[in-house]
């Protein structure tokens, strides 16, 4: 492998290994909810917005750090950012446990933790020719498996250890990557860096045909991710009567699956069009949807069919930053992905609240599943539409180029 390709790999690890940290402490609240809603007898609507907050800050916030990346590059904005998530982390292990409103406070800072997916896309992109982006992407974006990370230890060490536990030690994580990323991290030689205002850029970002159609598509398949990832536990729990360990087991088991998937969707973009791609991959989580609507036995069918909709939803995250990377203008790629890193999150700030109130006033989940099988069908048409004619005029431009 030449030189400059090795240290593109390193680069694109420690882009991958940052996520992955700072998305392990993005998702510490997620396993504990019911256990918040026990110890502090929170309703299903307070269990919803507890896991949420994370969530709709983290994406929100990824509109400003992708800008900000833009301009001053993945290099110094990756330690930055995991420094700043020790904040929220160490607040909640040691004293914002113990209110509804401590925990509101706290989990609000913790979503600066959910925007290092808004600094790794450009950072990476750069690193990397078209034709490789997509798979490289895909590759970083497996990342988001830090929330398996989260699923698997969290419960286990407030058990075993003390409810500060796995606080402190994710802290320990991220002062640990903040060192090395400041010391190893460099950004991609010949960068494009913009010299117009984070506020122009970004209006010029979402004037792009791309970047609106890459949110909806990125709303509901990286949403469809996150919403299933924090609310997975209260779901399996109240559905099915599991206990809250192996709720989160079986979450981290989805959390997997998508991880996994992801890089392969970025592969298979790269290699047969991201259209097409998307298009198989709203297709499937419709039907999962459709069959999981009707609360089947949990083994087989519905197990089958959550993991069917992991694969999916996550080869579509993967295809969706394929398609971005290959037709976005490379000074604006941070701009846009912030957009879309931002629709995504927010795409899984709903789903939780939806479902939390459809069971309320119905006492079931079918009709909030029902309407993930909708909005699914909704993204394929779109995706054969609107999508691939754009991808089609920046394959023609390109050519013409």
């Amino acid at each position: 492998m030449p030189p400059n390709q090795r240290l593109a790999a390193r680069m694109l690890v420690l882009a991958t290994v940052g996520f992955a940290v700072n998305f392990w402490a993005w998702a510490l609240l997620s396993p504990l909810g019911p256990r918040f809603k026990d110890v502090l007898a929170l309703s299903s609507g307070q269990q919803a917005l507890l896991v949420a907050v994370p969530v709709i800050v983290g994406s929100l916030g990824r509109i400003p750090v992708g800008a900000l990346t833009d301009r001053l590059g993945g290099r110094l904005m990756f330690p930055v950012v995991s420094v700043a998530t020790i904040v929220p982390v160490l607040y909640l292990g040691l004293a914002g446990q113990h209110s509804f409103a401590g925990l509101l406070v706290g989990g609000f800072f913790l979503g600066i933790g959910g925007t290092t997916f808004a600094i790794g896309v450009p950072f990476v992109n750069a690193w990397f020719p078209p034709e490789r982006r997509g798979f490289a992407i895909g590759v970083f974006g497996a990342g988001m498996g830090g929330t398996a990370i989260s699923a698997l230890t969290t419960v286990k060490l407030v058990k075993g250890v003390g409810e500060a536990a796995p606080f402190l030690i994710t802290a320990a994580a991220l002062a640990v990557y903040a060192v090395v990323a400041w010391l190893l991290l460099r950004d991609a030689p010949g960068r494009v860096v913009p010299t117009t205002g984070v506020g122009t850029r970004l209006a010029a970002a979402a004037r792009l045909p791309i970047a609106w159609q890459a949110c909806i598509l990125y709303a509901v398949a990286f949403g469809g991710y996150v919403a299933f990832s924090v609310y997975l536990p209260a779901y399996l729990k109240t559905a099915y009567g599991l206990e809250q360990a192996d709720a989160a087991n079986r979450m981290a088991g989805f959390v997997l699956v998508a991880v996994v998937m992801r890089p392969v969707g970025g592969w298979l973009a790269d290699r047969f069009g991201a259209v097409p791609v998307l298009a198989g991959v709203f297709g499937v989580v419709a039907a999962g949807a459709a069959v999981q609507a009707a609360t089947p036995d949990l083994a087989p069918v519905g197990t089958a069919a959550f993991l069917v909709m992991a694969a999916a939803l996550g080869a579509g995250s993967g295809a969706t930053f394929a398609l971005v990377a290959r037709t976005a203008p490379a000074a604006q790629v941070g701009s846009v992905t912030g957009l879309v890193g931002a629709a995504g999150g927010l795409g899984g700030f709903v789903p939780p609240l939806v479902m939390s109130s459809v069971y309320d006033s119905t006492g079931s989940y079918g009709i909030g599943l029902v309407l993930l099988a909708l909005v699914a069908v909704g993204c394929l048409l779109l995706t054969l539409t609107l999508v691939r004619g754009t991808a089609r005029r920046k394959g023609v431009r390109a050519a013409s180029v």
